[in-house]
């Protein structure tokens, strides 16, 4: 016989910016709605809370965090770190942040999958190189798994983002879903196991 909590709907929160949060899109057209159509197509009995707010930089994502992530929760993908680099915030202090964010949720033992950013060329190549070497570092210092670019597929292609070059269209959010859904099964997998 399963337990009550083996039973219970398993909580999913992307907590992100507005890739999250589906910045000029449907709410049924932002990535936690159709990664939560996605898993439950696979048979996964999961809601994927919408945790994203655009412009959120990852300081604001960890000032937000206590109350942004329901106590109930069960898995987090991280996602930010994106305004941070078209800000051109110091590396370092994405990295505390991040650090800062990944801490809190380990200390409340939730599954954790870290969505990486890379920063765009624009930037010279000393940010990148820092920027880039945030979230692998991170990933294996917290010992989360990563799926190192949240944009993989989508990102400088016109076709899939909107007219301001860095939102998705439905179908490039459609490609998301897909590239991360493997890393999110596993998720659910390790959640389910720490219940």
């Amino acid at each position: 016989m399963s337990s009550p909590a083996a039973a219970r709907t398993l909580r999913i929160v992307a907590f992100g910016d507005s890739l999250s949060a589906g910045y000029g899109l449907a709410r049924n057209e932002a990535f936690p709605a159709k990664l939560e159509a996605a898993l439950k197509a696979k048979g996964y009995d999961v809601s994927v809370t919408n945790a994203g707010v655009s412009g959120d930089t990852s300081s604001a994502g960890l000032a937000r965090l206590d109350w942004s992530i329901p106590k109930d929760a069960d898995a987090v993908i991280v996602e930010l770190g994106a305004n941070d680099m078209l800000r051109g915030v110091d590396p370092a202090l994405t990295r505390r942040t991040l650090d800062e964010i990944l801490t809190k949720l380990k200390a409340r033992k939730v599954a954790i999958l870290f969505a990486g950013m890379r920063a765009a060329p624009n930037f010279g190549a000393d940010y990148q190189k820092a920027f880039d070497a945030i979230y692998p570092e991170l990933a294996a210092k917290h010992g989360v798994p990563l799926y190192p670019f949240f944009l993989e597929g989508v990102a400088g292609n016109r076709a899939l983002n909107q007219k301001d070059g860095i939102h998705p269209v439905p179908a490039g959010v459609d490609i998301i879903v897909a590239g991360i859904l493997p890393d999110v099964e596993r998720l659910i997998t390790q959640a389910q196991a720490a219940r």
